[in-house]
């Protein structure tokens, strides 16, 4: 099911994303679905990381020793 959202952009923001659409030839609502898909599963990996970073008991292992553990 489909909810219907109501946003205001500022000026930049709308000719860019009517270029873009007019480019790729999707529709404007295709482009802001993917564009929210893939800022949100980010921001779900950013929160991720940070509560890994915040957790004491997880060891934070620097670039060199994780190449090492690998074997690279």
């Amino acid at each position: 099911m489909s909810v219907s959202i109501s946003v205001r952009l500022p000026e930049k923001i709308a000719r860019a994303l009517e270029d873009l659409a007019k480019t790729t030839e999707r529709p404007k609502t295709f482009l802001i679905r993917k564009a929210l898909e893939s800022y949100l599963a980010e921001y779900a990996d950013y929160q991720i990381a940070l509560e890994r970073l915040r957790d004491k008991d997880d060891a934070v292992i620097s670039g060199p020793d994780l190449r090492k553990r690998l074997g690279i």
